[in-house]
């Protein structure tokens, strides 16, 4: 059996401790509501998406703390386009799951799919939002600013996002994705100004995450200079980004993909690959096959991203709902990225397969494989042989944790992976 390696790998790390990041928030907050003063009482709506934010629900149970103590009304909206099965039921749900609630925030959740026609962009697309954040009176927008996973542009996924596509529900959603992902990134800028511009929202809160999903930093962004600010908190995040331990893979195998870890279930900044119809695929890394094991059970079986795999299992066939998968990939328009990928009835199969579709004339001790948690916790990853010993002639740094061979157990699982890491939240 092949020869593997468990490592650690390292990467830019700053991080606050949760009693750091609960002062960072409320000298922010102090900061920005002292320049947009509400009179007692009034309601302040919060934004809270979909994605498995680190420290997520403790942040935004600081924020609803600090507004009452100003005497302010915040209540929490689920700002998640299509997801959750695009009914208001389903995206309260998708914020359970995440431990956010009604209880351990300490305010209300006002879930709908109702959204008013605020405008429309220069380019003709129009804009919408929910009809909740639009009767408030204020909107605080939150959201971890990151590479976003089908386009490039000066904002991506972040605070701009959250407002076009997360308060535009599936209605806006999917005019914003209408123009294709070429265009997306002027499409959401031009959208999230006209939004700015006719809509109650008083500022952002950019959260930036390092590479092993910790907090790195909460930043406080104005209306005047959210744009600007969003691009370089962008930049800053790029920077941190986790990676593979190298470029070119024979076998990628991951272990848990879903809506926890990316929005695409497998981040394709990570695995290399775009599946978008009209858009060049990246020169790295190059992964000649994938072979996903799994559906993270906080992906309330949206399979979105599956379709970026060559092989599965059928453990993971059988959790996919497919309304919800079909919903978010028919929103975004990227329909090959829920396309399903060759099925095995065991991981053994599903493996072994994979690398026989490699060719014969690979020699198995040459194999360069590389089996990672999910696309988003990457400090530990088990690699072959062959790419141990390339690592040790580069300067990257990294720790071998353990050695072992490839085997699987009498049910066709694999005998060794790398500890799962589910959402955490820390209330």
């Amino acid at each position: 059996m092949l020869e593997l390696f468990e490592i650690k790998q390292y990467f830019d790390s700053p991080s606050l401790s949760l009693t750091s990041l609960k002062t960072k928030i409320e000298k922010e907050m102090d900061k920005l509501l002292s320049c947009t003063p509400l009179p007692a009482n009034a309601s302040v709506a919060i934004t809270a998406g979909s994605r498995g934010i680190s420290n997520m629900a403790f942040i935004l149970k600081v924020i609803v703390e600090v507004l009452k103590d100003r005497s302010l009304s915040p209540f929490l909206v689920p700002a998640m386009g299509s997801h959750g099965g695009a009914t208001a039921e389903g995206q309260i749900e998708v914020l359970e799951h995440l431990g956010i609630t009604e209880q351990t925030v300490g305010a209300p959740i006002r879930s709908s799919m109702n959204v008013d026609y605020i405008g429309e962009t220069n380019s003709g697309t129009p804009v919408y939002m929910d009809q909740h954040s639009l009767s408030a009176d204020g909107i605080i927008v939150v959201n971890r600013i990151k590479a976003h996973t089908a386009f490039r542009g000066k904002v991506e996924s972040g605070l701009s996002k959250m407002i076009a596509i997360g308060l535009g529900k599936i209605k806006g959603a999917t005019f914003i994705h209408q123009g294709g992902a070429l265009k997306m990134a002027e499409t959401i800028e031009s959208a999230s100004k006209m939004a700015l511009k006719h809509s109650p929202i008083l500022f952002g809160l950019g959260i930036i995450e390092n590479g092993y999903d910790e907090t790195a930093d909460l930043v406080g962004v104005t209306k005047e200079e959210w744009h600007q600010k969003e691009t370089e908190l962008l930049a800053w995040s790029k920077r941190m980004m986790p990676s593979l331990p190298v470029d070119d893979i024979d076998l990628l195998i991951v272990e848990e993909m879903g809506k926890c870890f990316s929005g695409t279930g497998m981040d394709p900044n990570i695995i290399g690959r775009w599946r978008i119809q009209g858009v060049q695929e990246p020169e790295r890394p190059t992964v000649k096959r994938i072979a996903v094991l799994d559906l993270a059970e906080q992906s309330f079986g949206n399979a979105q991203g599956v379709g970026l795999a060559d092989f599965m299992t059928d453990a993971l066939f059988k959790k996919i709902d497919r309304k919800s998968t079909y919903t978010n990939a028919l929103t975004s328009t990227y329909l090959q990225r829920a396309m399903l990928p060759f099925i095995y009835a065991t991981e053994e199969e599903a493996i072994r397969t994979a690398v026989q579709s490699l060719g014969p004339q690979l020699d198995n001790h040459k194999l360069r494989i590389v089996q990672i948690p999910n696309t988003l916790h990457l400090g530990r990853v088990i690699v072959s042989k062959s790419i141990i010993e390339e690592l040790k002639q580069t300067n990257k740094s990294f720790d071998i944790i353990r050695q072992f061979r490839m085997e699987f157990n009498e049910a066709g699982q694999l005998q060794v992976k790398i500890t799962r890491h589910k959402v955490k939240e820390v209330l």
